[in-house]
Order: C-alpha cells, then structure tokens, then sequence
C-alpha cells in the first residue's frame, strides 16, 4: 500500500494494544490518531465525533493545533467532515480547499494541508463521527488506503458505541450514541406504552474485531457462506415457509444475494485488511445500509431488507448466536421492535410482559396490527429504519394514538407520559362502568356493539366489556398459530370453548379466510400476481372440500343443541354461497346419520368484501339470514388499494362518499329484506366511523374489544337522527372541499361527542 508503514493488518495490532491500555479516554484517543497518521504517512489524522444536538465535535488530532481540540464544532451539514457525515461515504480530494464544500476553520490551522481524506465512522449504518487523514501535498489517496481507513474507523466505532468518550463530553455534547430521537410513524393500535427494546430478530454484537489469523477468519467466512447458501437452498426445495414468516420471493432474493460473487468478494477483502470474519460481515453490511439509506429508489431501499436479513444470518451463523430471543422470556415491559412480523410470531409472546409494537413496516389494517388490537398492544408502524435505531434495553414510550416513538426519552418527557397513562387509566374506569349499560342512543336507537375475536386469549373481553356478543370469529387465527393442521377434534375444541364462554349472547364465526397474505407454514403457497385478488377464502375452501368439511364438521358439532351463526368470506356471486350453503347441508346430513345432536338454530350469511356483491344484493338477501360488512376488504377493492402497501394504504378514507354510498344502499336493502345487517371492519372500532356508520342505518356493530368503551360512550351521547341529517347530505352531494372526517368531527365536538 503505498505511503503506508506496515499496512492495515500491523495497524489494527498495535491499535488492538492502544484498547488494551489502562490509561483514560482521551490519552487512547490521542494515542489512536498518532497511530493511523504514522501508519499512513499522513500529517494530520483527526478524530470528529458526532454530537447528541447534531453537530460534530473535534476529540483528537494529530497535525492539526491541539488547543481546537473539544473547542471545534461545526454542524452536521458545514464542510467536507459534515459532508462526510451527512452523506456515509468517503470523500478523497488532492485540493480540498477548491471543494465547494470546503469551511475554513482558522483555530485549527489546516490552511497549509491540501489532500484529504475521510470516512464515516459508522456502526450499523448510523453515522457516529468521522476520521480524516490530510497532507500538504496534493495527492489522491489510493483504494487501498481508503480501504485501510475505513476498516480502522470500525474500531473507533466501538470505542465511541462503548460510551468511554461521554466523560470527556460538556452536558447537552454527549456523543450521538445513544441520543433521544422523537420518531412520527403511523398510529395502528391504540394505547400508552412505556417500558424497555426487544429487538423481534436481534443484532449480532460483534465483540472480536480485529483478527489473529487472516486465512484461518477467510475459512470460516468460506464456510458459513457455503452454509447459508445450502440453507436458502434447501428451503426453497422444500417449498416451506422459514421462521419469521419469509415467503418464497424473499427467500429467491436472499438466494440470488447469497449467491452474488461481489458481495462474497466484498466481504472477504475486509477481512484481508485484518477483521474477524463477523467483523466484516458487519463492515460491508454497514457500509451498504448507510448508502442505501440514502437512497430515492423505493426497489432499492426494499433490497435493504433482503440484504440486512441475509447479513444478520451470517453473522449469527459464525457467532452461533439463536435467531431469535426466547419467546417466553421477555424482560418486563417488553416494546417488541421488528421491521415486520406475522400475527403468529407476535402470539409466541408472552402477553403478560408485553407492552407496545413498533414496527417498520405494517399498516393500520395488516393482520399483524389486527392482532395487536385485539390483544390491546398500542402499536406504531411506518418507523423507518426501526430495528437499526434501537439497543436491546432502550427505555422506549410507544404512543398507539399519536404514532409517535420516543426512543431514551429524557425524564420530562418520560414523566409526561407516566401521567398520560394515569389518566387513560381514569377514563378505562369510566369506560368499565358503563359495561352494563344498555348501548342506547340519545334518541331512542339500540345499537348492538359487539367484539372481534379469534383466540381463547380474545374470550374474556366478552364479560369485561359487556359486549353483545362475537361478531366477528376469526377462524383462521387457530390455524395460522399452529404449526401443523389443526385437528377436527382439536377444532371441536375451540369451537365449543368459545360457545361456553359467549353463553346466551351469539357468536357469528367466519369459515377460514386463507391464503393472500393469510399464509399457513404447512401449506404449500402459490405464486401469485395479486394474492389479495386471488386464490383465498371462500375460493380455497370450495376447490379444497375436504379442508371446509372438516371445519364444518367441527363447528356443526360445537353447536350441538345451541344456535350457530356461520358466515362465508370474499363471496363475489351468489352461487359460490350456494356450493357453501349445500356444503353445510351435506354435513348436517352427515351428522344426523350418525346420530349427532345437531344444532337447535341455524343462521347462515355472507361477507360482504367484493364489490361485485353490490350488483346482487336483492338475490342475496333472499338467500341469506344476514350479511356482514367486512369494510377492510371492500375498501381495498373498492379503491384498487393493497392494504399492505403502505404508499398506498392511507390514500383513500373510508368515510368518503363512495364507500359510504355503498355501505348505505347495504343496510337500506336489508331494512327492506327485513334481514340484518352489521360491520366488522375496522371503520366500526373508530369512534368518527361509528358515528358514520350509525347515521346510515346501522344497528350491529363488531369492533376491537380496546375500542368498545371510546365507542360505546359517544353512542351513549349521540342523536343519530340529528347525525344523519348531517351526514346525508354530505354523501348525497360532496361539493365542499372539506372532508367529511373533518365535518363529522367538527359535529362530534359541537355535541359534546368524544371521538
């Protein structure tokens, strides 16, 4: 390497001797840039640090005057160091100060110094400070030093992560290691919560940086790369679905990245310049994340992913550290951090030491966030970069109402929210004394409010919120947190658990509503374009009888002398209800053959998701014995928006005039059928859409167990009759430019309505 004395390897060993040195946090740092400068025959090496208030401080020099030291500060964006910090790439110039960018500092009498060179000091992904080497000549700095300066700003990384530099930092200057960061993310599930990270798929912390024996760290690199490309190999020729729920598009990508010569090629240049094997994994991985952060491409930003998941993978492969943190073993107050999760993976926890969800990804009607509502877990998603930005153990306030994250908050914050817990607590008691209560409106209209549910877990909330029953049974759930097909008897079982449990008041169960993004780990999933459009539901349980038999089987016989109330999902023409219904009839034949004690009632209805249905209400009504709204889907086809998608999830509002024109007209044709009608989207468990969706006509409400009291308090104090004189008009004949949320909330609050 040239102008290199020893080169990187002989670098990292004496800088390994430096760390090894009971002397204090400032004569190490003095110590480390002497020793870079004079192993790249450089005649400055300065040492920046960034701050918690976003600048970056000067906390060691060789070159430079020593009196700048701790005295330099300049933002996070002036001049080349800030360049180097705002952008998490190298910058090598032989004329620094013909840059653009270029600040003179006089204090620090860099005028005469013309080549520069420096680097991020990153540590996974995140920018902590930068290290700069400069010559009076103008010189370019070769790849190789480049390379060299990088690899060291690795173990500069860790000294700074450490903490050792805070005791050199004023109060207000600490190091930006571990600072306070207000985060804004979309609100997906309601609630306070305070406690302390759980990273979903834990980092790996790298402890031994700095290798002993190149070839013998290149080897291990070879083989857990050889490893991991057999793993994802294999996995895809099982055709299966790997833990944390990767489907196979992700797992072809980790293939087609597992398999990339350039990354293996990367990966094994940093250890020649004298990491560990991990250590390098780490280096590359870092150095990728910080350029891909920055970048506008929304496929690239999605590749991180793919890129973050494969790195971590090989880096617990050669530290032999777990996948993942035992599920019933959190710490208490557990805030659970994942860039995404399945709703299974979030019910491995335990429950009792749960406190909030945050995640990167998932948006307000993601099944995972279902999940958390109905186990009442304030949730926050659309939190960029989240599980990067987090220690395992950060004290963390989770606002499920707002979106808003405070990671290490500062004890005023922390207190204001601790009082803001208080007082929820206050307004849940006043909710629970209304329980009992009857949910009758101001002028007269009973309104049946009832829970969703899919879990022995979800069964209590009928007793403590007084609600009307189940609405809304999830089927499905039972399936998708098993690890193989649930049994009948094992179906039985549940079934009958959840009848005991509703006694008199009625439970609707919806038929399993698999595969789109519902997928089973034992089943095998199909390619498919538009999964949400595809082969799913009632669609799957029509090609695959003997799967909907066994249930109906089950369910029949759950019911056994009491009423069941069974409804099928994403029906979209009425013979499809018909195959269903006269599947229910063989069944029931079935069981009277056998001598079974069949159920004294029967209510059979259909889910209306696809808007194709609105075309053929009055032929269903005449087949049914009710129908359900399931405002979710109807929304997302209504509208052409992937749930799921969270460019696009939040583009449309449910209350606006097309979707609720179509919710309208279904409960006017049921009024005229004489046939009930309910809802259980999610547009019934917000206290503005309930309000809507009463002023239109409906009667039967299903929502999350956690917004029964908020709804059932602004029923208590509502006119719907005055409501719908509001809200008709405004669906009739949508000229104002004002949204109708904004004008039903400002109704809500002229009537003293909590919404």
């Amino acid at each position: 390497m040239r102008g290199a004395l020893g080169g990187p390897r002989v670098l990292l060993r004496r800088l390994r001797e430096v760390m090894a040195e009971p002397v204090s946090a400032q004569e190490r740092l003095d110590k480390v840039v002497v020793l870079i400068a004079a192993n790249m025959v450089a005649e400055v090496c300065s040492c920046y640090v960034l701050r918690v208030d976003g600048t970056l401080e000067l906390y060691a020099t060789e070159g430079l005057k020593r009196e700048a030291v701790h005295q330099t500060v300049m933002r996070a964006d002036e001049g080349l160091v800030g360049l180097v910090a705002s952008e998490a790439q190298p910058i090598n110039l032989s004329d620094a100060q013909s840059h653009p960018a270029f600040s003179y500092r006089p204090e620090t009498g860099e005028e005469i110094y013309h080549s520069f060179l420096g680097v991020p000091v990153l540590r996974a992904g995140n920018t902590l400070g930068v290290l700069v080497v400069q010559n009076r000549a103008h010189r370019t700095y070769s790849e190789e030093e480049v390379e060299a300066l990088q690899t060291t700003a690795m173990v500069l990384a860790e000294m700074i992560a450490s903490g050792e530099l805070a005791a050199l930092a004023r109060p207000g200057a600490e190091p930006a290691i571990r600072p306070h960061l207000h985060l804004e993310g979309v609100a997906l599930s309601d609630g306070i919560a305070l406690g302390h990270v759980v990273l979903h798929e834990p980092r790996v912390t790298i402890t031994n940086v700095i290798a002993d024996d190149v070839q013998k760290e290149l080897g291990r690199l070879d083989a857990a790369i050889a490893t991991l490309r057999a793993d994802v190999d294999d996995m895809l020729e099982r055709g299966d679905v790997a833990d944390g729920g990767e489907h196979r598009d992700v797992l072809e990508a980790y293939r087609m990245f597992a398999h990339d010569r350039g990354w293996l090629h990367r990966m094994r240049e940093a250890v020649m310049t004298g990491l560990t094997a991990e250590a390098g994994v780490e280096r590359v991985q870092s150095d990728t994340r910080a350029r891909m952060l920055r970048q506008t491409d929304p496929y690239l930003r999605e590749r991180l992913h793919d890129l973050d998941d494969l790195a971590n993978r090989l880096m617990r492969q050669l530290m032999g550290v777990n996948h993942a943190p035992a599920r019933d073993q959190l710490p208490e107050n557990a805030i659970l951090v994942a860039r995404m999760m399945g709703p299974a993976a979030l019910l491995d926890y335990d429950r009792k030491r749960l406190r909030g969800l945050v995640l990167e990804e998932g948006g307000p009607t993601s099944h995972v966030t279902i999940v958390a509502r109905a186990l009442g877990i304030p949730a926050v998603g659309e939190i960029a970069n989240a599980p990067s930005l987090v220690e395992p153990g950060d004290a963390i306030i989770v606002d499920g109402a707002t979106g808003d994250i405070h990671l290490r908050p500062p004890t005023d914050i922390e207190n204001a929210y601790a009082e803001r817990v208080r007082l929820r607590a206050r307004r849940q008691a006043q909710y629970q004394a209304l329980r009992d209560k009857p949910c009758v409106t101001k002028d007269g209209q009973t309104v049946d409010l009832m829970i969703n549910a899919g879990l022995i877990v979800d069964l209590p909330h009928i007793q403590d919120t007084g609600a009307a029953g189940i609405g809304l049974f999830r089927t499905e759930l039972q399936f998708m947190v098993a690890t193989a097909f649930p049994r009948i008897s094992e179906q039985l079982s549940l079934y009958r658990a959840v009848l005991d449990a509703a006694g008199d008041k009625p439970v609707t169960f919806r038929t399993l509503d698999i595969g789109g993004d519902k997928v089973l780990p034992y089943m095998r999933a199909y390619e498919e374009e538009n999964p949400a459009m595809g082969w799913r539901a009632i669609r799957l349980g029509l090609d695959r009888p003997g799967l909907m038999r066994s249930q109906l089987r089950a369910l029949l016989q759950a019911a056994s002398g009491r009423t069941l109330r069974l409804m099928f999902p994403m029906i979209a023409m009425c013979h499809e209800f018909d195959q269903a219904k006269a599947m229910v009839e063989h069944e029931l034949t079935h069981l009277r053959r056998h001598g079974h004690v069949l159920p004294e009632r029967m209510e059979i209805g259909a889910m209306v998701e696809v808007p194709s249905l609105l075309y053929q209400l009055d032929e269903m009504f005449a087949r049914v014995d009710f129908l359900s709204v399931g405002s979710n889907d109807l929304l997302q086809f209504l509208y052409a928006v992937d749930r799921g998608n969270a460019r696009v999830a939040n583009r449309f509002d449910p209350l606006s005039p097309p979707l609720l024109r179509a919710l309208h007209e279904i409960a006017d044709k049921g009024g005229k059928h004489g046939k009930l009608v309910t809802l259980c989207g999610e547009l019934a468990s917000d206290p503005v859409g309930a309000l809507a969706l009463v002023a239109i006509g409906y009667r039967s409400l299903s929502l999350a167990p956690s917004a029964m009291g908020p709804v059932k308090a602004m029923l208590l104090d509502l006119d719907a009759a005055k409501a719908a004189e509001i809200l008709r008009p405004m669906i009739d004949n949508p000229s104002s430019r004002i949204p109708i949320r904004a004008r039903l909330q400002a109704f809500a609050s002229a009537e003293g309505l909590q919404v």
